[in-house]
């Protein structure tokens, strides 16, 4: 039961949609620009520094508030509660029910998970995750790229730090959904033709 609890905890702090605020109050709908997609980068490509970076904490910020809650209703689950909450929030994230299920992908809500885990659990995880998604990022200038490579590293990391089987299982899973999710972006780097980061507008 507390699985299906956390996880609804989790849903409906990730609907709350932090690019689509920011958009709303820049006068802008961002599932009509640029990629479409709600999430950091294409706050940042359209709306501009300011609102992608506030965008970016607010999106990390859901994942933390997420575990927290979770980890203190559910005490006894350790690490469990916190993964089930920020898993719920990365769907809540992705699908929003008030936006036909249409969001971001994800990515910021993980790094909040990430934090979570590396000053609780495993320092290693969080610090070998980040470190391949900012390489790959400041290497190839593909904000995806980064994204997938940091996504993989982590249930890699979770089951050879040995986390708990069933929380690194469910990492696992959250990697197929963020490999699913850039399914697009896999396409177009593949066919050479992926857009590398810019800022095309500042608010």
């Amino acid at each position: 039961m507390f699985r299906l609890i956390c996880i609804a905890i989790g849903y409906f702090i990730g609907c709350i949609q932090t690019a689509f605020i920011m958009g709303k109050l820049c006068k802008t709908d961002l599932s009509k620009k640029g990629s479409g997609n709600l999430g950091t980068t294409n706050a940042l490509r359209v709306l501009g520094f300011k609102a992608g970076a506030v965008t970016f904490i607010g999106d990390i910020l859901k994942g933390v508030v997420s575990f927290i809650i979770a980890r203190w209703l559910f005490p006894d689950m350790g690490i469990l509660a916190g993964i089930y909450a920020c898993a719920g929030t990365i769907l809540g994230h992705d699908f929003p029910f008030y936006l036909h299920f249409k969001g971001g992908k994800g990515i910021a809500a993980t790094i909040g998970l990430v934090l979570c885990i590396g000053f609780t659990e495993s320092m290693p995880l969080m610090l070998i995750s980040f470190i391949i998604g900012i390489v790959a990022v400041a290497m190839s200038g593909y904000i995806s790229l980064g994204s997938m490579l940091f996504s993989i590293a982590i249930p890699i990391c979770a089951f050879f730090f040995q986390l708990p089987l069933e929380g690194a299982l469910v990492l696992t899973a959250l990697t197929i959904l963020a490999l699913w999710k850039h399914r697009a972006n896999i396409g177009r780097l593949r066919a050479g033709n992926e857009n590398k980061f810019t800022l095309t507008k500042k608010v």
